[in-house]
């Protein structure tokens, strides 16, 4: 089984939300377990510029947010269900996210 880690970084208040939607698409199973996920605060920094339609923040003035960095592994098979998932439950309307390639225990 391939593996891939998607990660990706919503407000606070949205991040309860992102773990269910990635979970019920079939993210985070390791095992006998599901709905496994990391989350690690931090601070998401941007400029809306002309044609945004921000969730938060004005058009052309710098925004500093508190989020959550939600890190799932799924197989690489249900990847575009899961950023389809993503997508869907994510407030930004460019939401950042980053699908990492993963080795399997026997590769190595």
């Amino acid at each position: 089984m391939k593996n891939v880690k998607i990660v990706t970084f919503v407000p606070l208040k949205n991040a309860a939300a992102m773990r269910t939607a990635l979970g019920e698409a079939g993210a985070g199973v390791l095992g006998d377990y599901m709905h496994c996920s990391y989350t690690l605060l931090g601070e998401g920094r941007f400029t809306p510029q002309a044609g945004a339609k921000p969730h938060i923040g004005q058009v052309g003035e710098p925004s500093v947010v508190e989020e959550a960095r939600i890190e799932v592994v799924c197989e690489r098979s249900k990847a575009k269900q899961v950023v389809s998932a993503l997508r869907g439950a994510h407030p930004y309307e460019e939401p950042a996210f980053d699908i990492i390639a993963l080795l399997d225990e026997e590769d190595l």
